[in-house]
């Protein structure tokens, strides 16, 4: 499977580029966002690919940052939306707008983007707002006020226990805040236990 490729920009258009790498010429897809980015033709340039097989056909979708790549594996991971799909979502609603929204399940300002109907967005917020959680670093989803926590070392522990298994940190404190705002008393065993059972709703490690 090929994950990334680096090459001369033989051609170039807002649908699709023609990376040159050994003489070869690869056709990748793009969104507009890897678009603006690009060099001049007959330039060197690097993106990230995403490789779709099919029975009857092999594809590549390129992108400028790791960043954009995960999320177009997490829109095609919604049931309904292939890559032709994700690819005009990602062009149609920045990345940030689009986190924004689904951590919004704001499913409105998705189902704006042409070819995605009020389902298709509703589906996207409801499957990914637990996964895209923690591709949101730096962005203001709105939110909720935080609980009070009256045991400070049983956050951290609890926290450092979900990090060690494996979990993100920002979908194990998203978990264990979820648990606080129904008991703020709770221990720390009964803590973890509905915290995993938070991450298995929602989350993958």
């Amino acid at each position: 499977m090929i994950a990334h490729l680096t090459g001369i920009l033989f051609s170039k258009s807002p649908q699709s580029v023609i990376v040159d790498t050994a003489g070869v010429g690869y056709q990748i897809f793009i969104p507009l966002s890897t678009f603006y980015q690009l060099p001049d033709e007959l330039e060197k340039v690097s993106l990230h690919v995403y490789t779709h097989v099919r029975e009857d056909v092999i594809q590549l979708f390129g992108f400028q940052t790791e960043r954009e790549r995960e999320i177009f594996s997490l829109l095609i991971s919604v049931s309904g939306i292939g890559p032709k799909l994700a690819l005009n979502i990602l062009s149609g609603i920045g990345l940030d707008d689009l986190l924004s929204a689904i951590g919004r399940a704001d499913s409105e300002r998705i189902s704006a983007v042409p070819g995605v109907g009020k389902k298709t967005s509703q589906r996207i917020t409801l499957e990914l707002k637990e996964k895209a959680s923690y591709l949101s670093e730096g962005i203001e989803v709105p939110p909720r006020e935080r609980p009070q926590i009256k045991d400070k070392g049983i956050f951290d522990d609890a926290l450092s226990a979900l990090i060690n298994l494996g979990y993100q940190s920002r979908s194990a404190k998203r978990a264990i805040e979820n648990v606080l705002f129904k008991d703020n008393e709770i221990d720390l065993e009964t803590l973890l236990k509905e915290a995993l059972r938070s991450l298995a709703r929602g989350n993958s490690p």
